[in-house]
Order: structure tokens, then C-alpha cells, then sequence
């Protein structure tokens, strides 16, 4: 199994090709998803990030208030790099896991939603290829303002923010333009899931794999045998 990273920019529409993805049945390990879980009320997470960031970004039932986080760190680098310290280790352990239970399900290769897979770097040594969903930059400014309901200037901020959506498409392995309607977006998935079904890099993977586990199972058994032999011995000689 290989991983195909997939990212974008803020309101360029990649729920919407996730979910098109998820249509022809490739699994989608989605960061964000992971990221709400945990942040839960009890995780490890969140008692990290009341110690740093104080109870005026939580509702009263003890819930993560993300809109007031966001703001923060969206003005602030150094808290915003504070709260990725506190997160992204979480993160990428759960999505490790589910990448693991991936692979013992048979699947050809993940897909893993990874909204600043560019800005921390922390996984693109793990990904096969990289898919990068796009849009007009109006376009993008429309989007955000409608679903967050605010302002063009606090839109603004948050999209520059991030990475260029031109940088990341430079680095990218598919691009996905996500201005047109639904039907030119679906074209363009199955080209890219038609692609990546036709590439034989899981074979390799998993010839690694399978070595790795016969040569732990060689070990165990090696082990094994040489302390019953070992025992045996001792047992004569008394």
C-alpha cells in the first residue's frame, strides 16, 4: 500500500473531492477529522492546550471553541506554531494507525487529507504522490466568506496564512481545479484514481513488508529453537 497525499488551500473545495474519492471506494484518512477527536474534552491535547492557551477558548460545556482558536493563532505565528506542537504529534499518531489498518484491509494505496502537508513538511517523506485541489483565488474569497461568515479582510487573513496555492501546485504530482462545476471536478478524479489504480509501487511495499515480517517471524523462531535446545542441554547435564 502507498500513501497519496492530498491538500489545498482554505475553501478550495477539497471536502467536496474527498467525498468523490470516498465514491470509489479509496479510503481517505482525513487530518482534520483526527484533529477534532483530539482536541475531546479529557484527551491529552486538550489539557495541553488549556495550560498554554486559557479557558477563554473553550465553550462553558468544556468543548474546544475553534473559531476563537483560530483567530488566535491566525494573528499569532508563535502561537500558532505552539498549538501545532501541542496537536500534530496526536494527529499523526492516529492517522498512523489507521494507515496500519489500511494496509491489513488489502487496500492499494490511502489517501490522506493533509491540509498543511506543505507547510510542516512532517509527512512528505511517507507520501507516494500528492494531489493538490485548487480554485480561483476570487473564487476561493467567496467560498471561505460564506461558510465562516465573515468579513473579506479576516478572509483575507486566513488565506494568506497559508502557502500560495501556485507554490503548492508547483510541487504537486496532480492538480485538481475545482472552479468549474461538479461534473469537470469528478472528471478530473477519475483520471487521477485511474492513474494511480494502473501504478504497481504497493507490490514493492509490500515484497518489503513481507520480508520484514518473515525475517521478525526467523527471529522469533531462531530464538524459539535455540532455548529449547539450550534448556535441553541444561536438563541433561544435571
Amino acid at each position: 500500500m502507498f500513501i497519496v497525499g492530498l491538500t489545498g488551500g482554505i475553501a478550495t473545495g477539497k471536502s467536496t473531492v474527498v467525498e468523490m474519492f470516498r465514491d470509489y471506494g479509496i479510503p481517505v484518512i482525513d487530518a482534520d477529522v483526527i484533529a477534532r477527536k483530539v482536541v475531546e474534552p479529557g484527551k491529552k491535547a486538550w489539557y495541553q492546550i488549556k495550560e498554554a492557551f486559557g479557558d477563554s477558548v473553550f465553550h462553558e460545556s468544556g468543548e474546544l471553541n475553534r473559531q476563537v482558536l483560530g483567530d488566535i493563532i491566525f494573528e499569532n505565528v508563535e502561537k500558532r506554531r505552539k498549538l501545532n506542537e501541542i496537536t500534530h504529534p496526536e494527529i499523526y499518531k492516529e492517522m498512523f494507525w489507521a494507515a496500519v489498518r489500511c494496509f491489513f484491509q488489502g487496500h492499494q494505496f490511502v489517501i490522506m487529507d493533509l491540509p498543511l502537508l506543505f507547510e510542516t513538511g512532517h509527512m512528505l517523506d511517507y507520501i507516494y504522490k500528492i494531489i493538490v485541489v485548487t480554485c480561483e483565488e476570487d473564487l476561493q474569497l467567496q467560498r471561505l466568506m460564506e461558510r465562516m461568515n465573515m468579513s473579506e479582510s479576516r478572509a483575507k487573513k486566513r488565506i494568506s496564512a497559508q502557502m500560495s496555492l501556485n507554490t503548492k501546485c508547483e510541487q504537486a504530482h496532480f492538480v485538481i481545479e475545482n472552479s468549474g462545476s461538479l461534473d469537470d471536478t469528478r472528471e478530473q478524479v477519475v483520471r487521477v484514481v485511474s492513474i494511480l489504480k494502473s501504478s504497481r509501487h504497493q507490490w514493492k511495499l509490500r515484497l518489503i513488508a513481507g520480508l520484514f515480517c518473515s525475517g521478525i517471524v526467523s527471529l522469533v523462531v531462531w530464538l524459539g529453537t535455540r532455548s529449547y535446545f539450550h534448556n535441553k542441554i541444561a536438563s541433561n547435564s544435571r
